[in-house]
């Protein structure tokens, strides 16, 4: 781990960056061009002091899903990420879960939208990052690894996972979840990664490999939705899909119909806050959870 060296690249690269460019409010009084470290820290869901610690070549060494976080919000590319990591003494990830990179067009559109629920997937259906709208929405997503990572593996060996949806829209959820994988796969040329997904979806779970055998295809652009909210109820709300150019990252948007209930339940999301469904401790939104590690 290149201490020093860390904390030069992330002082530069935090210099490069407008408040504007992530979404936060310039302010009257700025002492400095770019973010100040508390905006970096809150966007990278670090405390203040750690992420001082890190400029200033000190503390402890970064873990994979902190390094990630704060190349989504400094907006690294891929060769600044990769970089960031090597600094760090960490390997450069492959694509998957957390550490997955996220286009910095694509972040830029998920901070205009912070009214909206939003929040950036892979194609294999691995939460990179959430707006604090969608977490009230749809809850903290596990911090998990490898299959666990993906909502279509959890689906079909957790039957928790379903709970955010009526049961009798399952049925429908699982067609389309194994539709959109089969063509995930077929773009990805049949990865070891994506493969073995499917290999052990087909030993483990018999609702999954009747599924699979129909050949069924069909990329999810969007929908309509029930959720399940815990205080709300069910919300009845649009899922728009925006995929990024190789496919492989998609962007999900949820807007209530004109005129229904939703719009209503939506707008009482910001003030219900986020719900940690494992703890029971509400956390309100606009404070992102912090990554494990830090």
């Amino acid at each position: 781990m290149n201490t020093a060296e860390l904390g030069v690249f992330l002082r530069t690269r935090r210099a490069r960056i407008t408040p504007a460019e992530v979404g936060l409010p310039a302010g009257p009084r700025r002492r400095v061009p770019g973010l100040r470290r508390d905006e970096v820290a809150h966007l990278a869901g670090a405390s203040v002091d750690y992420y001082v610690e890190l400029e200033r070549g000190r503390g402890a060494q970064p873990s994979p899903q902190m390094l990630a976080a704060l190349a989504r919000a400094l907006r690294l590319d891929a060769d600044e990420r990769d970089y960031l990591f090597h600094l760090a003494g960490r390997p450069a990830p492959a694509t998957g879960g957390g550490t997955e990179h996220v286009p910095p067009a694509l972040l830029a559109l998920l901070d205009r939208l912070d009214t909206t629920p939003a929040q950036i997937i892979t194609d294999l259906h691995e939460t990179v990052v959430q707006n604090p709208l969608a977490v009230a929405l749809l809850g903290r997503q596990p911090a998990a690894t490898g299959p666990a990572a993906s909502l279509v593996y959890r689906w079909f060996t957790d039957p928790r996972s379903r709970s955010i949806y009526p049961p009798e829209d399952h049925p429908h959820h699982s067609r389309v979840l194994v539709a959109d994988l089969r063509a995930a796969v077929a773009r990805r040329h049949h990865d070891q990664r994506a493969t073995d997904m499917v290999t052990r979806l087909r030993r483990s779970s018999p609702d999954f490999a009747a599924l699979w055998d129909t050949g069924d295809v069909a990329v999810r652009r969007g929908e309509r939705k029930r959720i399940v909210h815990p205080t709300l109820g069910v919300i009845d709300v649009n899922c728009q899909n925006l995929l990024s150019e190789d496919g492989r990252q998609r962007l999900l948007f949820f807007t209530a119909p004109a005129g229904s209930p939703a719009v209503e339940q939506l707008r009482l999301l910001a003030v219900i806050g986020v719900q940690d469904l494992v703890g029971g401790v509400p956390d309100l939104v606009g404070h992102p959870p912090a990554p494990a590690d830090t």
